[in-house]
């Protein structure tokens, strides 16, 4: 089988709009994912708080216990029933943001944890609250050390990104879609879309390694 690759040429325009909105979804999606995430991951810190404490384990462990691509139905096709009439954009960045979410609360949890103890009693032995000492000692030495994971997140974050097309988002998977409805050249669509699916992945990576090695410069990474 000859592989013919000029139907990918001809809407190359069409594939790099659909990388744009790909990034796009992704980045907002990662905001709202990394602000319920520092949310949800401080209220699990808290057990003595039972009421906030339970809220945010049963979001983990229904967002976590379920797939991303029934979420995003719920939120397209399930609220108009209620009347809530989302736009697809919308309802895509909400349900990436709140499936990220989960996970960035993971992270948030864990990188916090990791801050010795001793930082916040010095920080209250100088007279500082409990949320001072939070937001001027402990978060800025744990955001560092979520870097890297949220890297990963970003990266797992553009892939699974994909599944807002079926949303009728007209993101890279769906611009491939049109192009394969009129050329049939599915083989070497897919191709491309996997190709700079990777392109951009791989940029995410080596920015993030960028951005490490500035901190380990300045030590602010051990």
């Amino acid at each position: 089988m000859d592989l013919d690759f000029s139907p990918v040429w001809a809407g190359w325009p069409q594939l790099l709009q659909g990388a744009l909105v790909t990034v796009q979804v992704t980045s907002v999606s990662l905001l709202l994912g990394c602000v319920l995430g520092l949310l949800i991951g401080i209220g699990r810190l808290h057990p003595e708080r039972r009421i906030l404490y339970s809220l945010c384990t049963a979001y983990l462990a229904v967002i976590r216990g379920t797939p991303l691509l029934v979420q995003l139905f719920i939120l397209f096709f399930g609220l108009p029933q209620f009347g809530i009439m989302l736009p697809a954009f919308l309802c895509g960045v909400l349900g990436l943001g709140i499936y990220s979410g989960a996970y960035v609360s993971e992270i948030v949890r864990g990188a916090i944890q990791s801050i010795d103890r001793g930082q916040m009693e010095a920080a209250r032995s100088i007279g500082l609250s409990s949320r001072q000492a939070m937001l001027n000692v402990i978060l800025p030495q744990a955001v560092v050390r979520m870097i890297p994971p949220l890297g990963n997140e970003f990266i797992a974050l553009i892939k699974n990104s994909a599944l807002v097309s079926l949303l009728t988002i007209h993101d890279l998977m769906h611009e491939g879609q049109k192009i394969i409805s009129v050329s049939y050249r599915s083989l070497e669509v897919y191709l491309a879309i996997a190709l700079m699916y990777f392109v951009l992945t791989g940029l995410t990576t080596l920015a993030l390694r960028h951005v490490e090695q500035r901190l380990r410069v300045g030590g602010m990474v051990q």
